[in-house]
């Protein structure tokens, strides 16, 4: 980039490559081929089968299975890694020693020593390393912390979210690494904060030492609690978070299409006076349920295009590399929480514990 808010390279789009084709990197590179700002000049992956399909679905885009081929690219401005996580950091960084700005799938890394070398190298070049923490780009997401921010469900008290269903199982990381980042970024975000100590129960059920069932519970500063149920060994596929605060209540639903967010006016309080313990109650309330309206636009799209408005105008991202640092340190922490039977442990944090 040039000075701040100049595009590098004058009214030219910005020039993406891809790498990996399966599950998620079609997404990417769907969503990047769709944008007015950018262009998606290359698809990489190891397997030809797969860069054959994304070739007949995008005739103009080149196809290899060199990832050097994209960084040796002068064209190429920018690399989207949708890989399993042991290569994130390895392709992370040397994408950034060949001077491309780098978006990661989440975990940015499987190790907090490579996340924080991946920041620092991105920081000394002038580079932005962007974490794909989709849900922070979810309009019900954003809606829940716009609530939380204007009070309307109070102090908040706990949080608790369910991320279950039936498969995927993984080759290379347990359900923690696997499932557990989305709702660690969800609630960062939520509270613009990285939670102080985090306990974690774990079992596995079906491969011996890849764990399929976790249960985390995380402390966050104000007092919130925040646990965590993630599972590949359920019968229903759940997307859920429930928040409770001392005015409303909460429930965002991701798998539902019409209601994501629903706001309960419900609540509990002791009566201020009372003179004999017979007189004694508590109060509940129950009040309306209100659905508030959400912007249907796709998160991944919104992930796209912030992140070439980040590479073009030299923007922090939301979702930036110390975001994916923070989860990252949660989630390993977590772990070994699980490797010493749930005990509680402290997490290393930032000055404040703000991003």
């Amino acid at each position: 980039m040039t000075e701040k808010g100049t595009p590098k390279h004058g009214d030219r789009r910005t020039t993406i490559g891809v790498i990996g084709c399966g599950y998620w990197g079609p997404n990417l590179t769907r969503n990047f081929y769709q944008l007015p700002t950018s262009r998606v000049k290359y698809c990489c992956d190891l397997e030809q089968e797969r860069l054959k399909h994304m070739k007949a679905l995008y005739p103009n885009l080149e196809i290899t299975s060199r990832y050097q081929d994209l960084i040796e690219d002068s064209e190429v401005d920018a690399i989207a890694i949708a890989t399993p996580v042991s290569t994130h950091y390895p392709l992370a960084k040397a994408c950034l020693e060949g001077g491309k700005h780098v978006l990661v799938e989440k975990p940015l890394t499987g190790k907090v020593s490579e996340a924080e070398e991946l920041v620092d190298m991105a920081d000394k070049r002038g580079l932005v390393l962007f974490t794909g923490h989709t849900f922070v780009y979810n309009a019900a997401v954003q809606k829940m912390k716009d609530l939380i921010e204007a009070k309307e469900i109070g102090e908040t008290y706990y949080v608790s979210s369910v991320r279950v269903n039936l498969g995927l199982f993984q080759e290379d990381i347990n359900v923690i690494w696997d499932l557990a980042p989305h709702d660690i970024s969800i609630m960062n975000f939520l509270f613009g904060c990285d939670p102080i100590t985090v306990c974690t129960y774990a079992k596995s059920y079906i491969r011996e030492g890849i764990e399929d069932v976790a249960f985390l519970v995380l402390q966050y500063p104000n007092n919130i609690i925040a646990h965590i149920h993630v599972s590949w060994l359920d019968p229903c596929k759940i997307r859920r978070t429930t928040l409770v605060g001392s005015k409303k209540m909460l429930v965002y639903d991701d798998t539902s299409t019409l209601e994501k967010i629903r706001v309960y006016d419900k609540g509990v309080s002791i009566q201020p006076h009372y003179d004999t313990f017979g007189e004694f109650q508590l109060a509940y309330r129950f009040g309306d349920i209100i659905v508030p309206k959400i912007n249907d636009v796709e998160p991944l799209k919104y992930e796209c295009g912030h992140f070439v408005d980040c590479i073009e105008n030299g923007t922090v991202p939301r979702s930036d590399g110390r975001a994916g640092l923070s989860v990252v340190k949660v989630v390993e922490r977590a772990c070994e929480s699980a490797k010493l039977g749930g005990a509680p442990l402290l997490l290393e944090r930032d000055e404040g514990g703000k991003r």
